[in-house]
């Protein structure tokens, strides 16, 4: 019998032997324990052994080096050797690669983490953050959810040995992906407001506000342009002004310089700039990977710029250029945080964006602050 249809014997018996069990406890609750409710319970434990066991012959190791990487997809780019060796370079980050290898030493999932160093002199604090973007990349023939709790047992001991503050997991595919296993681990989740755009009818048929439309015209006719920014380019423009947007943000963490340059590098990130009379009032960086884009780093000068509108033109400009270039789907990946009201969240929903309830996973390491947060943040 293939995989498939042993999941769904496995599930039907499961459904069917719990409804017995509840016929047959109906109205006796003090005879649970002898009922066949307790026949339900072990023959669930069997058959979950029995999917359990294909998932341990799976064998868990976390590298640290490059050189020491097996032959991993290269499906996601934020599990890929390539972002593995950007972060590598890059001072004040280390990464991890969790690999899932079968028998044979192929491999059967991966997940990309990194720990990072966030400190400042003014305020002053200095700590280390574990992060990881999505949920890894698995075979077609590996249970997702028993393969991800074994990565996310063993990342988490890392970063609890490498002396992080907090771990932090985004941009999960599903929402519910993983609840258990996260749970397990001591991670408490924050409802996050996701937005992305479908490129299938940019820009013709969408519902862009007739406003922002009006703003991005002004913005082209007083010369506004925006360009992106090839091998050849200077990136310290653009860099000056992303540290310049994001220096008082504290949620918002930018990488340094390094980590840029060896980025543009990778043919999976696009920059673009946005001058007026010769000076950048507005950049954006994204990523392609898998057929959809991701808007990782954005800045503008809003405020000194007000009447060229930069913020409206450089978005606009990279969601026309993940289209072009062939994306399905054009996601922010930092839609703001998750408060009633967001002024950037409801700027992007103006280009016709489509807001998506998900889960943001933390977990602090002290333990009286993850029991406190976690209080604060229940459901």
């Amino acid at each position: 019998m293939v995989k498939k249809e042993k999941l769904l014997a496995f599930s039907l018996t499961k459904s069917y032997l719990l409804i017995l069990s509840k016929i047959l406890t109906f109205g006796n609750k003090n005879e649970k324990k002898y009922s066949f409710h307790f026949v339900f319970l072990s023959l669930n434990r069997i058959f979950a052994a029995e999917f359990q066991s294909e998932a341990m012959n799976l064998k868990i190791r976390i590298i640290e080096r490059y050189d020491e990487l097996p032959d991993v997809s290269d499906k996601s780019f934020f599990h890929s050797k390539e972002f593995f060796r950007i972060v590598a370079v890059t001072s004040g980050h280390h990464p991890f690669m969790v690999v899932a290898e079968r028998e044979d030493g192929t491999v059967a999932a991966q997940m990309l983490a990194a720990t990072r160093r966030h400190g400042s002199l003014i305020p002053p604090y200095l700590f280390s953050q574990g992060r990881v973007y999505g949920e890894g990349v698995y075979a077609d023939d590996v249970d997702r959810d028993e393969v991800f709790g074994m990565m996310l047992k063993a990342i988490t001991k890392r970063f609890k040995y490498s002396l992080c503050l907090y771990a932090e997991f985004s941009n999960i595919s599903q929402k519910m992906f993983g609840y258990r296993h996260f749970r397990d681990e001591g991670f408490f989740p924050v409802s996050w407001q996701e937005v992305y755009n479908s490129l299938h009818l940019w820009p013709d048929d969408v519902n862009i506000d007739k406003r922002l439309m009006r703003h991005i015209k002004r913005g082209l006719n007083q010369g506004v342009t925006t360009r992106e920014l090839d091998g050849d380019c200077d990136l310290q423009p653009c860099y000056k002004l992303l540290r310049s947007y994001h220096r008082l943000k504290f949620r918002t963490f930018l990488p340094p310089y390094r980590f840029f340059v060896e980025l543009h590098n990778d043919p999976h990130a696009h920059f673009f700039l946005t001058e007026y009379a010769g000076k950048p009032i507005g950049a954006c960086v994204c990523v392609y990977s898998d057929n959809k884009a991701y808007m990782w780093f954005a800045a503008s000068k809003r405020m000194s710029h007000s009447r060229q509108h930069p913020a409206s033109v450089v978005l606009y400009h990279a969601i026309s250029a993940a289209k072009e270039a062939g994306c399905q789907q054009f996601y922010f990946m930092n839609a703001g945080l998750p408060f009633r009201k967001s002024r950037d969240r409801d700027f992007i929903l103006k280009f016709d964006g489509k807001p998506v309830a998900k889960y943001r996973w933390f977990r602090f390491f002290p333990p009286l602050l993850n029991r406190f947060l976690s209080w604060l943040y229940r459901e």
